[in-house]
């Protein structure tokens, strides 16, 4: 059985997360662990409270993982702080954690900041050389380069940029672009040189839209548990998360953009 670690915040209402990491790695076959970075408490129309944890705690968390169960696979998503990407950097170098999937987790699925621009580039310094793919969406893939990134032609120079910045493989996300069809733009190293692959899929129409960025992080992070190639791992993570958003089209669970059914698998819901 592949271990996953999901270092992230904790989400009440359970769309989000650790919550859909957890799942998600349930969903694969995986054993889930985490490292709860942050508490917030939301729902499906948006955060009203966040409270970051300790980093020494964050650390101890993270410890306590490494020494006894062993990680295959970290998963990184919200880091509430400079301070607290600093510490969780530095603890994964000491256990020389062989792969690192890196959500730059800035801004929540209602709009609220989870993270500021300042979090972004302490991001990019301390996970350069260490991350194996960061996984930003538009609005995040402009915070980490301080410019703006709009259309798909943007989205592979940004990509590029993000890579050299990172030494690292970059999927930037394009579901926040208009039309029927999504494009995700990654950049990876094969043989000491940067390959480009576009994945185009189609924009399921629902409002359950959920922790859909922790979930296709997630994703990945368990497609490369179980030794898949970084491009083959995407696209598989991706059709998981199309698998899921199509299963929770017709899903009422609040108010606002509900969250995806990860199990859909195993059971519709």
């Amino acid at each position: 059985m592949f271990r996953v670690l999901s270092i992230a915040g904790s989400d009440s209402g359970g769309g989000a997360g650790i919550q859909a990491d957890l799942k998600t790695i349930t969903a694969y076959g995986g054993h889930g662990m985490t490292a709860v970075t942050a508490i917030t408490a939301q729902n499906t129309l948006g955060v009203s409270g966040i409270q970051a944890i300790d980093p020494s705690l964050i650390v101890q968390q993270i410890e306590a993982v490494f020494d006894d169960i062993g990680v295959d696979v970290v998963k990184i998503g919200m880091l509430a702080s400079p301070e607290i990407v600093q510490s969780v950097a530095n603890v994964l170098k000491r256990y020389q954690a062989k792969h690192i999937v890196l959500d730059p987790v800035l801004i929540a699925t209602s709009g609220a900041s989870l993270g500021g621009s300042d979090t972004g580039l302490a991001m990019i310094k301390a996970f350069a050389g260490l991350a194996t793919i960061i996984t930003p969406n538009l609005f995040e893939t402009g915070v980490l380069l301080n410019r703006t990134v709009g259309h798909t032609d943007e989205m592979l120079t940004a990509a590029q940029d993000l890579a050299n910045k990172m030494s690292c493989a970059v999927l930037v996300k394009g579901g926040h672009l208009p039309g029927d069809q999504i494009v995700d733009v990654l950049i990876y190293k094969k043989d000491g040189q940067w390959q480009k692959h576009q994945y185009q899929h189609e924009k399921i129409k629902t409002n359950n839209t959920h922790g859909t960025g922790c979930t296709l992080s997630t994703a990945i992070a368990c497609e490369l548990a179980q030794g898949r190639e970084i491009s083959v791992a995407v696209g598989g993570a991706i059709d998981y998360l199309q698998g899921a958003l199509e299963a929770a089209k017709n899903l009422s669970l609040g108010q606002g953009p509900g969250s995806l059914w990860h199990m859909h698998k195993y059971q519709q819901p």
